[in-house]
């Protein structure tokens, strides 16, 4: 479900998860990486109460609101690549912040400004994701 093109599906399934965490329902692999992101982030877990009347919210950056949607899916999006090194190299920075910083979570807080920026950038210009400048900008943490 987190590969859909729908914002309601996809904020549902946030929705779904966290009322399965509270019940104790067994999770599915999936519903447990969602889990572990929506478990340190208890800022999100009021919206996520909401269910299914806070899915269709809208978050405006300008106004200084986060989406926690969008943050909890960048923190998803940042596991897979780290797990899976891609881009090239990207679990080896990841290490090397780990050393330095210790916190795991505040590595992918760093880590998620690159990310936001250079998706950021390809929304605004209408171009693929440069990784090249998102690997460099990684680099300098």
């Amino acid at each position: 479900m987190l590969f859909s093109q729908n914002r309601a599906e996809l904020r549902g399934f946030y929705t779904a998860t966290w009322r399965k965490m509270q019940t104790g329902e067994a999770l599915e692999p999936l519903e447990k990486q969602v889990a572990d992101v929506i478990g340190e982030h208890p800022e999100y877990h009021r919206q996520l109460e909401q269910g299914e009347s806070g899915i269709d919210r809208d978050f405006a950056p300008e106004d200084g609101q986060i989406n926690p949607f969008l943050h909890m899916s960048m923190h998803l999006a940042l596991r897979e690549q780290v797990g899976t090194d891609r881009p090239a190299g990207i679990a080896m920075i990841t290490r090397s912040l780990l050393l330095k910083h210790g916190d795991g979570h505040t590595v992918e807080h760093m880590m998620l400004d690159c990310l936001g920026e250079m998706l950021w950038n390809a929304q605004r210009a209408n171009t693929l994701p440069d990784e090249t400048a998102y690997m460099e900008c990684l680099r300098q943490l």
